[in-house]
């Protein structure tokens, strides 16, 4: 099995931390030459060489995109392994050379890496585990150890300054590599959680779209039913009527064509209405209360209703989902009005509510039993309650037979 390549966010990381490691060397090197100004310069430029030659090959490999594809999963931990390897190494190596002054002492020289040593604690806590925290705290004072006793001469009273220095360098890693480990944890924890809200977000909005293409569906079905299945039926009874008093009654028969020929004009202008509605929204092109206005005026002059239309003025500024639940509610509940309810009078009102907003549409017409499935269906109350949650907001529908419907939405 290959090792993944490593993400595009660890090659930026192990980039930031090169240049912090560049940086770092070239702001001590300027406090070093005006510190060391009149000591010997060899040794000082040998240390900064060699320091910053570890440094520009890491920060060359983070920039080589062929090595750290060809290493894969590999080149993340190698890389690691050098900015928390190479400051102890160089620092054995070098420290018997560096000129006489401050910080050139076995604990200023123990200072001048900890810097690095920190941005790998890091790297590693923010790439792994609290387990590969505690792993790196205690590696990098065993290589120390094994530098001191094997690699490099140290005189017998510098082991327990040595000591002392691991020791405080050793707790300092697993503090800070804990709490960084715990605040990455936490990142982590609340990424895992974004991510699974991004899905049942993107499952939401899938569901949603099916929801709103099957109600636009539906009302597509119920406008055709309304409008072209009624004009049809009728026509088609009137021309057999028509058929069969054509040679018995030419009077009779040429009375019953006009009426047809009537029928199919108002159900072809009811087509066009309903065809017209499916095409664009109202909202889009002239707002909410102008919308509610064109639609309490249309169903007005279809089906000769007196009116009674109350809208705030100026309009509450709502959300755009807020105002098209309003709109096709307002639409869902008129429509029922003009072609079920047999209504004289028709009623809307749209007013503030606290801090939301209110929509009463009432009609004087024959009403409804609430308890009829096929009847809730037929009026769409399902589709207008959903629309309504949708949106946190509640409907009510009150009707009673005889006695008109009034539709209460709050949002």
């Amino acid at each position: 099995m290959q090792a993944e390549a490593p993400s595009p966010d660890s090659v930026r990381v192990l980039r930031i931390a090169a240049w912090m490691w560049v940086g770092y060397l070239l702001a001590m090197a300027g406090i070093d030459s005006y510190i060391y100004a009149h000591a010997p310069r060899s040794p000082l430029a040998l240390y900064y060489l060699v320091n910053g030659s570890a440094a520009s090959a890491f920060l060359v490999l983070s920039y080589w995109d062929w090595i750290w594809r060809r290493l894969a999963g590999f080149f993340a931990p190698l890389m690691l392994l050098w900015i928390s390897s190479a400051p102890i190494l160089l620092h054995h190596a070098l420290v018997p050379r560096f000129p006489p002054g401050p910080l050139a002492n076995a604990e200023g020289m123990a200072l001048r890496q900890l810097p690095v040593l920190f941005m790998g604690l890091v790297l590693v806590a923010w790439q792994y585990r609290l387990m590969q925290v505690v792993w790196f705290s205690l590696g990098t004072a065993l290589l120390e150890w094994i530098v001191i006793l094997g690699l490099v001469r140290v005189p017998p009273v510098a082991f327990l300054v040595f000591f002392f220095i691991t020791i405080v360098r050793t707790v300092s890693f697993l503090v800070v590599g804990l709490f960084v480990s715990q605040l990455m944890g936490r990142l982590r924890a609340q990424q895992e959680s974004l991510q699974q809200a991004n899905v049942r977000l993107t499952h939401f909005a899938s569901a949603l779209e099916n929801l709103t293409v099957t109600r636009e569906r539906n009302r597509m079905a119920r406008e055709l039913h309304d409008t072209l299945a009624h004009t049809l039926t009728g026509l088609s009874v009137a021309l057999e009527t028509v058929r069969a008093y054509w040679d018995v009654q030419p009077a009779r028969a040429r009375e019953l064509l006009d009426r047809s020929l009537e029928t199919t004009r108002r159900g072809l202008e009811e087509t066009r209405r309903a065809l017209k509605s499916l095409r664009a929204s109202p909202l889009e092109d002239m707002g909410l209360g102008l919308a509610l206005r064109q639609l309490v005026e249309s169903a007005a002059a279809r089906s000769h209703l007196d009116t009674e239309l109350a809208l705030p003025n100026p309009m509450p500024a709502l959300s755009p989902d807020v105002e098209q639940c309003i709109y096709r509610i307002a639409q869902e509940a008129v429509d029922n009005i003009v072609h079920h309810a047999n209504a004289k009078r028709l009623s809307l009102r749209l007013a503030r509510d606290g801090e939301g907003v209110a929509l009463v549409i009432a009609d004087d017409g024959m009403g409804f039993d609430r308890r009829a499935r096929t009847l809730s269906d037929r009026f769409g109350l399902v589709g207008m309650r959903e629309r309504a949650d949708l949106v946190g907001g509640s409907l009510t529908v009150e009707s009673h037979l005889g006695k008109g419907t009034t539709v209460r939405l709050k949002v």
